[in-house]
């Protein structure tokens, strides 16, 4: 992942920076933070999972952490990143006692039933995707499930959005063959590829067929799902 002092730089404007690039869509962050927990909380009923101490990998400010409790319903949540002033930021908005926020270290080997990623893979150099998918995997009990949310580099209106985004101009993406085939090498026995997020605000009376269409490249974000064996 970049240095920590990258995204200390963005932890005041964070809000304000994603908020601006997504304002295209109609749609603030929380529409798509809730959707991603909403989607991953109607996957994990389907496989009759249960949720009890989630990881959030590259938390950032914590912008997750209340559609990770609202959708998830945890029993504990650790958030982890490079970022000190993000990591006191989130801290000091959601940290509580069922609630912590960390830098990443040593990974918690087998601790986490599940754990999520949401947009961090794109800011991390290629070379070093591997050893952050293999601490997720060591942080994940045997059984444990992790969510892999990522920016769809096949869609041009995340392309735009991203070109409108400070903090993801020099981001190197990610498509979705190289996510399985990286996340396979970690370990992970991947389940599930699905695409979130079709239609803008605009067409939001489509938006009912969005499930419908989730197996095809449509969508702005996509999901990876794998399961640790």
């Amino acid at each position: 992942m970049k240095n920590d002092s990258y995204f200390d730089s963005y932890a005041e404007s964070y809000d304000e920076d994603l908020g601006r690039a997504l304002s295209v869509s109609g749609e603030d962050k929380n529409y798509f933070a809730r959707g991603r927990m909403w989607w991953l909380a109607g996957w994990l009923r389907k496989q009759r999972l249960s949720v009890a101490a989630v990881l959030d990998f590259g938390c950032g400010t914590g912008s997750a952490t209340p559609f990770i409790r609202e959708c998830l319903q945890p029993d504990t949540i650790l958030g982890v990143d490079v970022s000190g002033d993000s990591l006191k930021v989130a801290g000091e908005k959601f940290g509580d006692g069922a609630t912590a926020f960390e830098a990443i270290d040593e990974p918690r080997k087998d601790a986490f039933g599940i754990a999520i990623c949401n947009g961090v893979f794109h800011h991390i150099p290629p070379a070093e995707r591997q050893g952050s998918l293999e601490y997720v995997h060591r942080s994940l009990r045997q059984g444990g499930v992790f969510a892999l949310f990522e920016n769809n580099p096949w869609n041009p209106a995340t392309l735009y959005v991203m070109s409108r985004c400070r903090f993801d101009r020099d981001a190197i993406t990610l498509s979705p063959p190289e996510t399985r085939r990286r996340m396979r090498a970690a370990g992970f026995q991947v389940v599930a590829t699905r695409f979130l997020f079709i239609f803008p605000a605009f067409l939001k009376a489509l938006r009912p067929a969005e499930r419908l269409l989730s197996a095809l490249p449509f969508g702005t974000q996509y999901v990876v799902v794998g399961i640790k064996r």
